[in-house]
Parts: structure tokens; sequence; C-alpha cells
């Protein structure tokens, strides 16, 4: 069946018009707690048609409930051009014109999968021809070295299914373990009767005789079938990488730990009236799942299993994943991380005899992490390419499939945030921070050699999309104080971006947004610390003597920069704070992403150790630019941002007069294991790093207000960890603080009203304890 695109009976729905709300924004607590409501919806899963003429996204238009969930649109790829809703008939057609593409070599079929279904798309035509259509589903579809065949998985299996026929044959038979065992003749007494009933009737040794010849039998039928692979129990098959030829392929698995004790997180709200209980994640150092690769010859060929890590064959590695297989078919390309996460490799995998050789090593005293972790492949000239953190930043390297000539490609003070290899195999694709850590652009660079080309110019973040022509790129872009919007730019001199949707309601867009202006804070040991800053006068106000800092959650996160924040609604209520007074500070502390390898790293054994200096460095740069007393200075943050406010309360409370702790982790020991035992190792082999870094050994120090929030059903830092420290608080005496919990929210709210009501206790929280109260203190009233 073939499907065409301009031939659809399909229903186009229009989209809504925009909220046409004259009225002024209201800067308040519950306005601004509606949070997409009123800033929008980021234009997601953008895709081109195959013929360069639609892109098609993910999005809702301006002011739509924030119970809804992102709805399919298209956009035609010209200048002026409105988006449409598309139907779900509409997308049941479209869907594998605009899925994931792999193309023939000449570009002129393409192989996709859609839905769990096989389709393989005429390109120049626009039309799809289904291949497939299954109960089981089928993924990572390719066409094999002489694309007549499309080589793909279903049930955790390689299939091959040929153009010209549609014949489809079994390339792999895997199956759980452990494999059945022949049974074995009876022993001891029960092995002397069986004996003797040989000895005495022919019966049974006609019976034995037959039985012998159809099991002769079944094995040399079964000979000639594919041999299976039998897993071990609990594994279980998580990728498969298949070589272009069809002779070979990468086996990667998961083997499960049975008897680890997760933690038990119970649904307090339900719909039956009981608790409900969630089975939540383990604690970090609890055994963790483990994994291993094994290279098979094609068809049916027995497993060979590899050593993924060099030297280390008694523990599984963190992490395997495959980047692909040369264009020949000659090799494949490993990424592997040790199981400390101290040490990565890049290997090769020959496809005659499955031989791995090491072709790049990176170690790392602390911990191997870094954006674009995974980049990596073949380019057409069998070299591999790859990103690395080797001269402590992000960038892009090339090497031969032997390992020499290993050239780097980007060099600087800035890092390669995303890169990908143009379908035709002549580009890098980058997306990078070379202007400044505060900006994200798109380059393109020639595999052949040369410098990287600039192609995105307006000041923000750019997340590119280029069109299978090559000719226009769809770019989701936006800037410190413009959620992002989905933008159409021509390759082409002077050309202007288009923007093709506009996503904040009228009312969101009519107030005087602002960019905040990002400054350094002169840190004690020398360094300029990233902020951003809003002042009283940025936003109209005069100041009223105190200040705010807000913690960014996650540790490794960029929040200072001039694109849009993941903290939307912090980035209001920062403006509400500084519209009422205050002075506030946003601060890529040490550990933040964007500043390299040795910045990442600060942290290492002792979080809330150089990453809290910062912010009571941030406290000093309050005093002594604005003249701020450090007990007028409030803190506040959520996740790792809740645990660096603890912190600072406890171990800091000079430089801090109210605090505001949310979804805090209070003890690293509880917390989960890939993100803890990177940066901390493991809790019984270094029991410092944790007691240093935990909130609740510090609980005793704790002088100023503190307000304590978090969700109940949080599945990721789970609520045990307030409740334990709360117990502390109890049981040292301490007076001056207060407990919000949350009945239904996990560690990221939901509901408007649950935002609304935590933001304004904050609000409450820092009027009270850094304005009203400090000023009476200053005026001697009682």
């Amino acid at each position: 069946m073939r499907l065409a695109l301009l031939g659809m009976l399909a229903v186009l729905l229009p989209s809504p018009a925009p909220a046409q709300d004259s009225t002024a924004f209201a800067l308040t607590v519950p306005n601004i707690m509606r949070g997409p409501e009123v800033y929008g919806r980021e234009p997601g899963n953008v895709r081109w048609s195959a013929d360069s003429r639609w892109i098609y996204f993910e999005w809702l238009p301006p002011g739509s409930d924030w119970r809804e969930r992102p709805r399919p649109f298209r956009v035609r790829a010209q200048a002026g051009s409105q988006p449409e809703r598309l139907s779900d008939a509409h997308m049941d057609t479209a869907g594998p014109l605009v899925a994931a593409r792999r193309y023939t070599r000449d570009r002129r079929q393409a192989v996709v999968e859609y839905e769990g279904d096989l389709y393989v798309l005429d390109v120049r035509g626009n039309t799809a021809r289904r291949l497939t259509q299954t109960v089981a589903i089928e993924r990572d579809p390719h066409f094999d070295a002489e694309e007549r065949r499309v080589l793909f998985i279903r049930d955790g299996n390689v299939f091959s299914l040929a153009l010209d026929g549609g014949f489809v044959r079994q390339l792999t038979d895997i199956r759980s373990g452990p494999a059945p065992a022949d049974s074995q003749p009876p022993g001891g007494y029960r092995g002397t009767l069986a004996a003797q009933q040989r000895e005495l009737f022919e019966v049974v040794r006609d019976q034995l005789a037959r039985d012998s010849i159809q099991k002769a039998e079944r094995e040399a039928r079964e000979a000639a079938r594919l041999t299976p692979l039998y897993l071990t129990k609990g594994e279980r098959v998580t990728s498969l990488s298949v070589s272009p030829t069809g002779q070979a392929l990468l086996l990667i698995t998961t083997v499960d730990v049975s008897d680890t004790k997760p933690t038990v997180v119970p649904r307090w709200v339900t719909a039956t009236g009981f608790t409900e209980d969630i089975r939540a994640r383990t604690k970090v150092g609890e055994q963790q799942s483990g994994g291993r690769v094994a290279f098979v010859s094609l068809p049916g060929g027995a497993p060979r299993w590899l050593t993924a890590v060099p030297g280390d064959t008694a523990r599984p590695p963190a992490m395997i994943s495959s980047l692909g297989w040369s264009a020949d078919g000659r090799a494949a390309l490993l990424y592997t991380a040790a199981r400390d996460w101290k040490a990565r490799y890049l290997q090769t995998v020959s496809a005659d005899s499955g031989t791995v050789r090491t072709i790049d090593t990176l170690t790392d005293s602390a911990w191997i992490q870094a954006p674009c972790l995974t980049c990596g492949g073949w380019l057409p000239d069998g070299r591999a390419w790859f990103v690395s953190e080797a001269d402590g930043y992000a960038h892009l390297y090339t090497i031969a499939a032997d390992g020499s000539d290993r050239r780097q490609r980007t060099s600087g003070e800035y890092e390669v945030l995303g890169a990908e290899l143009s379908p035709d195999g002549r580009e890098f694709w980058l997306h990078t921070s070379e202007v400044s850590p505060f900006e994200k652009h798109f380059y393109r660079m020639p595999v052949s050699g040369g410098s990287a080309q600039r192609v995105t110019q307006a000041k923000g973040a750019h997340q590119v999309t280029m069109s299978p022509n090559g000719q226009v790129m769809a770019d989701v872009h936006s800037r410190s104080n413009r959620p992002p919007e989905l933008f159409l730019t021509r390759l082409a001199a002077n050309a202007q971006p288009a923007q093709l949707t506009t996503s904040p309601t009228a009312a969101w867009l009519s107030h005087d947004w602002i960019s905040p202006e990002i400054i350094r804070i002169p840190a004690s040991d020398g360094v300029g610390v990233p902020a951003r800053i809003y002042r009283p006068a940025d936003v109209g106000a005069l100041p009223n003597g105190a200040g705010v800092i807000f913690v960014h959650g996650a540790g490794y996160l960029h929040n200072v920069h001039e694109w849009w924040s993941s903290y939307s609604r912090e980035y209001m209520f920062n403006h509400l704070l500084a519209s009422k007074g205050y002075v506030v500070l946003d601060i890529d502390y040490r550990g933040s992403a964007g500043y390299g390898r040795d910045w990442r790293t600060a942290v290492y054994r002792h979080m809330g150790g150089r990453d809290l200096q910062d912010h009571v460095d941030g406290a000093r740069y309050l005093q002594a630019e604005f003249g701020i007393d450090p007990e007028r200075i409030g803190i506040y943050g959520g996740s790792y941002g809740g645990f660096i406010t603890l912190m600072a309360l406890f171990t800091e409370p000079e430089w801090f007069g109210a605090g505001a702790a949310l979804r805090s982790v209070t003890d690293w020991a509880h917390y989960n294991h890939w993100y803890t035992s990177r940066i901390l190792n493991l809790p019984e082999a270094d029991s410092t790093a944790y007691r240093q870094s935990s909130p609740i050994y510090f609980a005793e120090g704790l002088e100023d207000p503190l307000l304590i929030a978090h969700g109940m059903v949080d599945v990721n830092v789970h609520f045990q960890d307030v409740v334990r420290l709360v117990q502390r608080l109890i049981e040292l005496g301490k007076v001056d603080w207060e407990m919000a919990v949350y009945p239904v929210e996990d560690h990221a709210f939901v509901r408007p009203s649950s935002w609304a009501d935590e933001y304004r206790r904050i609000l409450e929280l820092f009027d009270e304890a850094l304005v009203r109260e400090a000023a009476s203190a200053t005026d001697g009233r009682p």
C-alpha cells in the first residue's frame, strides 16, 4: 500500500488563535505558578517531511490548560505560515513520512519505523510503502550493504526482509535462559534397577533404541536451524546492532539483580481510599544491575562474550553503548564506562572475528561525565569520530580505526554540546558554546577538514534540525526573556529567521520581562563565578534592603545563560522578588554544567564544599556591592538547591537570614546510586565524603528561619529524607522551622495549586524574616 502525503483524506484541524487577552499580566504568585499556561509550551519533536516542504512538531497553542499534553502540528516551511493542528487520522497517514530515516546511498529511498511497523519511503515522490503490520514491534530498521534487504529487530531477535518479494528470514534465536539440560541416567539404586530392566526386557531395549534414534534425528534437524542463544536467568536484551552486511551483530544485555532492597513510597490520595505503595529506586551502594556484550556471527552463530572494560572480567561495566557499524560493515564501535565511572573506553569490534581493540581511553580521578557523552560514530572513509573531555572541555575528535592518527577537530575553553554527522557524511553538525558559556549556537564543519562555520546568529540558544535537502533549518530558539519558539531560516546570505509559533499568552507577552545581567562574582579562591542578577531598579522598584539567592537544582545543570531557563517559574518569581525590593542572585556554582571538567568535578567527595562557598561569596557580594546585611539575605532552591540551602543555614548561618529548602536531599547515603556514587564513591568505602556532604549531620547549626517543603509521592528524593531531618530537628530542640507537605506531588510538582502554595510560603518567609523582622530589629522595636 502506498501512502501519498498530498493525497491524504485527513482532517487538518486549524490551531486555535493565540489568546487575545489584552489585560496586563498580574505579577502574583498564583498567576506565575500557572507556568506553561502563561508562558507556553516549547515546540518539540521537530522533524521534516522528506520533501522539505513541511515541519512537523509537538506543541500547544497559548493559554492551553496545564493538564493538556502536547499535540501534533505542522507548518509549511515558508515565512508567514501558521501552524495547523493535525488530527489522529492525518498522523496515521503522515507519520511514516516524517519519522526518523535511514537512507540508501543515493538518498532516493529511506526506511523508517513508525508505531512499531516498517515502511520504505520514496523520497522524491514523498510516498511510503508499508512493509509490516504486526502485533509485534519492529524497530531499528536499516538497509543491508546491497540495499536489497531491510534488517530489523523484532521480539529481541534480528530479522531480514527482502524488498523484492517480502521474504522474511530470522537471523538470531535469542531465548531466555538458562538453557535446558539433557536428562542424565539415574545413579545409585535407581541406576541399578534401570540396568536390570534393560537386561531383562527386550521391549525396554527397543524403546531406548527408538529414543536414541529420535534424539539423533532431532539434533540433525536443529543443526540445520539457527543455534539458540540462551541468556542467563534475569538477563534481557537491551540493544542489538546489526552490521550492514548482515553477517554480524553486537548484542548488549542487562542482568537484573534480584536480591536488592527497593524503597517503598506510599501514594496517599487514591481513587480507592486505600494507601497504595510504589516500589521505587534503591539507595546508593545497593547492588546494581550489570550488563555484558556479545559478538555473534550471522545467521545463528554462537555468541562470543567480550571483555567490555579492559582488564576487568569480574565487574560489569557501568555503561555499554553501541555507536554503530562502519559503512563497509568491517567493524563496530563501542563506548564503555568502568563500573566506578573513572574511565571510559572507545573500542572497535571486528566483524570477521569479534576481536576487540581499544582505540581511545579517557580516565578521570573524579568521574567521567560531559555533554554529548556518547556522541560518536563512523565517517565515510572508515575513521571514527567522538566527543571527549581529554583537554578539560568537551571537544570533537577523529581517529583511525586502529587507534592511530587521533586529531582534535575543535578546541578552546568552550564545549561541544551536541554533535552529529550529516546524512551525506560530508559535514559535522555541531551545537557549541564557542561564542560564550552563555550562548548555544549551531555550526557546520566539513568532515574533510577546516574550521566550523557558525550558522545561527541571534543571541540565546538554538536547537537546529536541518531539512532533508540541506537548504533550510528549523530552529527552536529562545532568549533569556522569551521562551523557545520555532523559527525557519534559509541557508543563504543575509537570510532572516521567520518566526512560525507564538507560545505565550498576549498578557504574558505584554509584561516587561528583563534579560538579567550576567555578572562574575569574585570567589574566595580568586575565580569569577557566573551569576544572573535581578535588581529592583531593573524592574522599576526601590530596594528594601534585603537580598535573595536562588540555587538551581541537579548540581550538574546550566542556568546562567542568555536563553530561556528550565526554571521558568523561578525566573518569574525572581521578578516578583525584585519588584518588592529584593536584589536576587542566581549562581552557576561549582559543579554546574557549561564550564568544563574542572568546574564540574570541583565537588568531588564534598558536595556542600566549594559549591556552598560560591553562595557564601554571593552573600559577600550582596553585602559589599549593595550594603545588605547577611541577616537580610535569604536562600532558596529545590532538589540540589534545597540541599545547598540546608547546608548554608546549618554550616554558614552568619551569611544568611532565612532559607526555603524544597524537595531536598538531606543525607546522600539515601539518594540513588548512579548519581551519588560518581561524586562521593560508595558509602562503605568513603564514609568521610558522605558525612561531610550530608546536611543531617549539621542540623545543630540551624539558627535562622527555615521552610522545608516536600512532595509526599517523591520517587526521586524520597519524602523519608525530610522526615528523618525533621526528627533530628525535634530531637535537637530546634524551633524556628516549619514543614509544608504536598500529598499528591512527585519530585517535580505538577498542579498549579501546589506550586502556588509552596511559593506563597517562600515569599511570606522572606517578607517576614528578611524585611519586617530585620527592620524591627534595626529600629529597635519589639
